[in-house]
């Protein structure tokens, strides 16, 4: 469901999100920073990944939009049933892309916090 390619590379984005939160989480509880304005900066990338993450997803179900339409214009007539169908496991893409953007932003909403703390 969503197509293996586009949720494999959407699961990678969440996983690289992940790895960065804790890493800086790591060096901003630990103190192990020259400049915390410069490491609280860096954060970015959590946010900047999230949205990549998103347009990735739409991407993927604008991908499979296309291959669905022109299989059926292929096939020249297509049941609602099936459509319906379709349409819901193309919105299973972008759902996982907006899941990974909302997580990436609470990550970076929750690390940012902890660093403004640490002054």
């Amino acid at each position: 469901m969503g197509g293996p390619l586009f949720m494999g590379i959407l699961t990678g984005l969440l996983f690289i999100i992940l790895v960065i939160a804790v890493f800086y989480l790591v060096i901003i509880v630990r103190k192990d920073y020259k400049n915390l304005e410069e490491a609280r900066k860096r954060l970015r990338y959590i946010k900047s990944i999230g949205l990549f993450a998103l347009v990735t997803g739409i991407l993927g179900q604008m991908i499979g939009l296309f291959m669905a339409f022109t299989a059926i214009e292929q096939a020249m007539d297509v049941s609602p049933a099936i459509m319906a169908g379709g349409l819901k496991v193309s919105m299973i893409a972008p759902m996982y892309g907006m899941v990974i953007f909302l997580v990436s932003y609470l990550l970076w909403l929750i690390v940012d916090f902890i660093a403004s703390g640490n002054n």
